[in-house]
């Protein structure tokens, strides 16, 4: 909570003062200029460290990352997609865009990459720290261009539990712009494996482990969860997990 205040508080100020605590952010224009501008987040939001998460070095890199998660997918199409190296495989990007669109593994892989060495904690009580490397969320989010009304960022995945409910999260606009926010598609200098959640996963360093969704195909930017699912914002959000899971 702390955090929270510190961002929105931040924010305000950043925007003089336009933007008090208790009004809704993405109902501000200034917000979502501040959030366009290339490096804006991190210098008038989170300065040079506050907001982020640690990084460590490489000796500390885990030799085990264990798995943690719903069942690696079954279905047909993720098998097909596995089948010939996800070569077929395209993140969707739809709702309240301007630009809706299918972005190829290739293109993705040949955008800026962003390398980062981050603690991931499971909110069972382990952790694990791995270096990722991915495009960061906001340069995938400027492609598509949110509605001015937008509010948060849902990532549908291609797992799903034994009801066959599909697993999906999401996360408000600050956090998608958050300069660690990453669509991972390395793990340790490797592409992702399939049980870690290949081809792409969210990679949420500063908020716990269910966050960082796995087998990400496509996101979906809306303005509320009151059509998805549990209506909660996320696959253990219906179940009672907090939404915010700051760390």
């Amino acid at each position: 909570m702390k955090r929270r205040l510190f961002l929105a508080s931040s924010i305000a100020a950043a925007l003089g003062g336009c933007a008090p605590i208790g009004t809704a952010l993405n109902d501000n224009p200034g917000f979502h200029h501040l959030l366009g501008l290339e490096g804006a987040l991190d210098a008038a939001i989170l300065g040079n460290s506050a907001g982020l998460a640690r990084q460590y070095s490489i000796a500390d890199i885990s030799p085990h990352f264990p798995i943690d998660s719903l069942p690696t997918p079954t279905s047909s199409t993720y098998e097909a997609l596995l089948a010939n190296g996800f070569r077929s495989y395209a993140l969707a990007i739809s709702g309240a865009v301007e630009r809706p669109m299918h972005i190829p593994l290739a293109r993705l892989a040949g955008m800026a990459q962003q390398s980062q060495i981050t603690r991931h904690d499971c909110v069972e009580g382990w952790s694990a720290i791995g270096a990722w490397t991915g495009v960061p969320l906001r340069d995938v989010l400027r492609l598509a261009t949110p509605h001015r009304d937008a509010r948060y960022v849902v990532f549908r995945c291609m797992d799903r539990d034994d009801q066959g409910t599909p697993y999906y999260e999401s996360l408000d606009m600050a956090q998608a712009y958050h300069p660690q926010t990453l669509l991972a598609l390395q793990l340790n200098g490797r592409p992702i494996r399939p049980d870690h959640g290949a081809p792409v996963r969210l990679r949420v360093p500063t908020q716990l482990g269910y966050k960082s969704a796995k087998w990400v195909a496509e996101i979906q930017v809306v303005g509320s969860f009151a059509h998805l699912y549990g209506g909660k914002g996320g696959y253990w959000e219906d179940q009672g997990y907090e939404w915010y899971a700051g760390i």
